[in-house]
C-alpha cells in the first residue's frame, strides 16, 4: 500500500511550518487539507502560507476556486487524489497538511456501511435538493432524522449526507445503526503537534491580533467590494464572519477581536477531539516535532 504523510491538528499549532521542513528534506510536495485555503483572495484570514513561506516547496489545493463559490468534499477528492497518485508516481511522499479534519478522512478512508441499501432514485432526489436548496439545508433535513449523523458530518461534506439521508429513507434507521468500516486507502503516518492547552490558546490570541495588523479587516472589505455576500460558503470561516459582521454594524472592533479569539479557541478544542479519534495518530510534544522524528516515525 502507498505510503503517504499527514500533518494534522489545530489552528495555531505549527503544522504548517512542520510540514514545509519535512517536504523539503523529503523533496517532495504538499497538499493542503484546509476548507478555507482552497478560495482565492482569502490570504490573511486563513493564514495561508506566502511564496517566501513556502520555501520552494510545491503547494497543491491552495486557491482552487473563487469566493463567490461553492466547493464540496467530493470537490476535494477529485482535485486531492490524482495529485496524490502523481506524486506517488515519482516514488515520493505525498504530505497532505491542515485542520479540515473531514477532508484528511475522506483522503484516508474509504467508508463503508455493509449490508445498508442503496437507491440511485433517492440519491438523485436528494442532488436535485441539493442544487436547488444548498447543502445548509440538505444538512438540515437529515438533522431531523438523524441527529447524531449530522452532528458528526460537515454541511459540506453533502456525499455522504446525501448517503445518511438515503440510508434513513430506505431503512427508518439511522446511519449509525449500521457497522461502519473504515478502510485505509493508502499507508499513513500521522502526525500532530500536541501543545498544552493555554499555550495554543495564547498562540491563536497572538495570530489573531497579527491577522489584524496584517490587514485581514482590508482583506474583508476589498472582497465586499467584489460582491462577497453573508450567503456565500466561504462566510462561514471564522475570521471572515466575525470581521464581517464589524463591517456591517454588528460589532465594535472590541468585540469582534473578543469574538474572533473565541471562536478561533473553540474551533481549536474541536479539532482536538476530532483528530483524537484519528486511528494511529501521533501526538507530539513541540520539542519533539522536529524533521527527523517524523521522518524516523514514517519509517517504522
Amino acid at each position: 500500500m502507498n505510503k503517504v504523510l499527514v500533518i494534522c491538528g489545530p489552528t495555531a499549532s505549527g503544522k504548517t511550518k512542520l510540514a514545509i521542513d519535512v517536504a523539503k528534506q523529503l523533496n517532495t510536495d504538499i497538499i493542503s487539507a484546509d476548507s478555507m485555503c482552497i478560495y482565492k483572495g482569502l490570504d490573511v484570514g486563513t493564514a495561508k502560507p506566502t511564496l517566501q513561506e513556502m520555501q520552494n516547496v510545491k503547494h497543491h489545493l491552495l486557491d482552487v476556486c473563487n469566493f463567490n463559490e461553492t466547493f464540496s468534499v467530493s470537490d476535494y477528492e477529485n482535485l486531492a487524489f490524482p495529485i496524490i497518485n502523481e506524486i506517488i508516481s515519482f516514488g515520493k511522499v505525498p504530505i497532505i497538511c491542515g485542520g479540515t479534519g473531514f477532508y484528511i478522512n475522506a483522503l484516508l478512508f474509504e467508508q463503508n456501511f455493509g449490508c445498508a441499501p442503496q437507491s440511485k432514485q433517492l440519491r438523485e432526489k436528494y442532488e436535485k435538493v441539493l442544487q436547488d436548496e444548498g447543502s445548509a439545508y440538505l444538512h438540515f433535513l437529515l438533522e431531523q432524522v438523524d441527529g447524531e449523523s449530522a452532528s458528526l458530518l460537515h454541511q459540506n461534506d453533502t456525499k455522504r449526507v446525501i448517503r445518511a439521508l438515503e440510508i434513513f429513507d430506505l431503512t427508518g434507521k439511522p446511519k449509525s445503526s449500521y457497522k461502519q468500516e473504515l478502510l485505509p486507502r493508502f499507508d499513513y503516518t500521522a502526525i500532530s503537534i500536541d501543545y498544552d492547552r493555554q499555550e495554543l490558546y495564547d498562540r491563536i490570541n497572538l495570530r489573531v491580533e497579527n491577522m489584524l495588523k496584517s490587514g485581514l479587516v482590508d482583506e474583508v472589505k476589498g472582497l465586499i467590494a467584489k460582491g462577497l455576500t453573508v450567503s456565500s460558503q466561504c462566510m462561514q470561516g471564522i475570521g471572515y464572519k466575525e470581521v464581517y459582521g464589524y463591517i456591517n454594524g454588528e460589532y465594535s472592533y472590541e468585540d469582534m477581536v473578543s469574538t474572533l479569539k473565541q471562536n478561533t479557541r473553540r474551533y481549536a478544542k474541536r479539532q482536538i477531539t476530532f483528530f483524537k479519534k484519528l486511528k494511529n495518530i501521533i501526538w507530539l510534544k513541540k520539542d519533539e516535532a522536529t524533521v527527523d522524528n517524523v521522518i524516523s516515525l514514517m519509517q517504522r
